[in-house]
């Protein structure tokens, strides 16, 4: 996938994430974002998953352990939800790792607890610095 694709998809999620918090505003759970977030991005025509499983492989061994990725956006993009008052270091880190393990290149952190969605939107890149 090319960098321009990349940010075409980027922005059509931002855009999705935006729509839902217009909609909704903050302060519900997670599960309701989740749910309408990726009822939006489908009616962009966008392939989306919700709560994949990955397995964890741990040197070169796949465990019977496996960890969720809240949305798969394209096979490409990981995004990570939370409804949390601040996005810390850890949620960062967390999605970096998501990253690693499912090896994307790309994740988008979405807080909707947040007045404006804009605010709430980090984008992550796991080793590659032209994405």
């Amino acid at each position: 996938m090319t960098k321009l694709e990349y940010d075409r998809l980027t922005h059509m999620i931002r855009g999705a994430a935006i729509e839902v918090h217009k909609e909704l505003g903050p302060g519900l759970l997670e599960s309701v974002y989740e749910y309408c977030l990726v009822d939006e991005l489908r009616k962009e025509g966008l392939k989306v998953e919700q709560q994949v499983m990955v397995p964890i492989i741990y040197k070169g061994r796949i465990l019977e352990k496996h960890f969720f990725v809240d949305i798969l956006v394209e096979d490409e993009i990981v995004i990570e939800l939370k409804c949390v008052e601040e996005i810390r270091s850890i949620h960062e880190v967390q999605l970096v790792t998501y990253l690693k393990l499912s090896s994307n290149k790309l994740g988008l952190l979405i807080n909707f607890n947040v007045p404006k969605m804009i605010d709430g939107i980090k984008r992550k890149v796991n080793g590659f610095s032209k994405y």
